[in-house]
């Protein structure tokens, strides 16, 4: 292995903390756009009253509460599990039925975040999260 590669290699913990952050933070916006309308959404979401139907108040909640718990790397794992099982759901619930291809049915992000949560289920939070800072401290114990 080059000295180049063991440099790269040394940094991918960090890196993949660096992804986690980066995705976090973009699927949070879902959420609270969703539930607080922040940033501003373009179109109105919900009924004309501005009231969420139930399968988009769960979404919102599981976009911004589940993002928050990413973003901290706290039980990555499990969310990254139940947030990838959500965003097949989303995919084939509202995007799937508008045609096949991705790019054209507006479910290209829906599939990309699903696959980058379940590449996390496998890979953990990274160096950078709260999982491994707990795993640091049990282990100093």
């Amino acid at each position: 292995m080059s000295k180049l590669e063991q440099s790269l290699t040394a940094w991918a913990p960090r890196i993949l903390s660096v992804l986690r952050i980066v995705a976090a933070l973009l699927y949070m916006q879902h959420g609270l756009q969703k539930l607080i309308n922040f940033p501003e959404a373009t179109r109105p979401m919900g009924g004309p009253d501005g009231s969420l139907p139930p399968l988009m108040l769960i979404g919102g909640i599981l976009e911004a509460g589940g993002g928050g718990l990413f973003l901290l790397g706290l039980f990555t794992r499990p969310v990254a599990f139940i947030l990838c099982g959500m965003m097949a759901v989303a995919y084939f619930m509202a995007h799937a039925p508008r045609g096949f291809f991705p790019i054209n049915n507006g479910g290209d992000l829906a599939v990309l975040f699903c696959f980058v949560y379940l590449y996390f289920v496998f890979a953990g939070a990274g160096s950078w999260g709260l999982d491994a800072m707990l795993a640091r401290k049990k282990s100093a114990v």
